[in-house]
Order: structure tokens, then sequence, then C-alpha cells
């Protein structure tokens, strides 16, 4: 099982979570975000941990330009992206390195799966997140079960609102495209710092 960890800034954070093997850490480019990085830590992260751009509704010629200078491995779209967004960045000729696409939607218990369909050949994953107030970090849960209206292939990250005492319910849930989990909010002192004791805890019990 995969574990992404979200909403990261603070170096000395950073390397402390490093210690755990987290599969992807994510950055939040978004200005309106409490996690918003406005300086990028300079610490080295391994290439086992996949680097993670969190972008909502930028533009491509900005998105490109964090891709190249921090060098990341992926970029995450949590806004409006439409097909043709995904299509140009699949495409960009202006990175010389190929990075992944994760595509966020929004999950209430009104969400129709059918809309991620024309995404499945252009991203690299999908993640289901609660949606709320904001884009992302709402710290809420939405109803799992709704996922096996999910039938598309694409492999999917689940988030929103997962802390340390979701770790039993998460190793039950079975779906044939899940692959892992999201988390941020819930394992948080503040925003942008983690609690890297109590991730160390939720992955042992993953296991």
């Amino acid at each position: 099982m995969k574990i992404k960890v979200c909403g990261m800034r603070d170096s000395k954070n950073i390397s402390g979570l490093l210690n755990l093997k987290p599969d992807f850490i994510g950055f939040i480019f978004y200005d309106k975000s409490k996690r918003f990085v406005t300086d990028f830590p300079q610490i080295e992260i391994p290439f086992s941990t996949k680097k993670v751009g969190v972008f909502v509704n930028e533009t491509i010629d900005k998105l490109l330009k964090k891709v190249v200078d921090y060098q990341l491995d992926c970029v995450q779209l949590h806004g409006n992206e439409s097909l043709e967004y995904c299509q140009i960045l699949r495409h960009s000729e202006l990175v010389s390195e190929s990075f992944e696409i994760i595509k966020v939607f929004s999950v209430d218990d009104d969400f129709d799966f059918s809309k991620t369909n024309v995404y499945q050949k252009v991203c690299d994953y999908f993640l289901f997140d609660t949606k709320g107030k904001n884009y992302g970090g709402n710290g809420v849960k939405f109803n799992w079960d709704l996922l096996k209206n999910y039938k598309g292939k694409t492999p999917f990250l689940i988030s929103g609102g997962i802390s340390k005492n979701d770790a039993e319910e998460i190793k039950k849930f079975n779906h044939p495209a899940f692959l892992g989990v999201d988390i941020n909010s819930g394992f948080e002192i503040e925003p942008a710092l983690k609690n890297t004791n109590e991730i160390k805890e939720f992955k042992s019990a993953l296991l």
C-alpha cells in the first residue's frame, strides 16, 4: 500500500518524515492554502520518494516552471482542470523529463464516477477526496462505500480526514484499483507540520 504525505514545508520535519520512507511527499503551490509553499525546502529527497506538486487551476506555464525548478516527479491537479488541460501537460515538450499526473475528484454522496472516464488515458493516478468548502485539507472523510461505483482501471488514492485511527478500516478496504492513502491534516501539529511519530504508528499498523 502506497502512502502519500501531503502539505509539507518545514525542512526539519521533512527530514524526519523521510526516515519513514513515504512513497510520495506533497508540496502545495496554491496560495490560498494554509500549507502554501513560498520557499521550497532545501533538502535532498531520495528517488524512492516521489515529489508531488499540488496545484489548483494553475496556468500551464507556471505549473511547468515549478516542475522544472523543483524537479517534481508528479503534479496533482486539485481544481477543475479539464481533459484538454491534462492532455497538454501529458504531451508538453517544455519539460525534458516525464512526470506523472494525479487528478483529484471531490466526492460527496451525489458524485458521478463516470466523470473520471475521459481522464483514464491521460492520468497516472486518481485521488478521491472529500468535497468541502476548500480544495482539500478539510479534515473530513467521505463514505468510502461510494468507491464501489468506480469501475475504472486507473489506480487511485483515498484522501480526506484520514488519521492513525483509520488503519484497520483501510486494511479492510478492498477495490482492485486501490493504490493507497493520502494523509495530511489528520496528522498535523499545525498546518504544514506533521507528527512523524503518529505517521510511523499509522504505517506500522497498515502492515
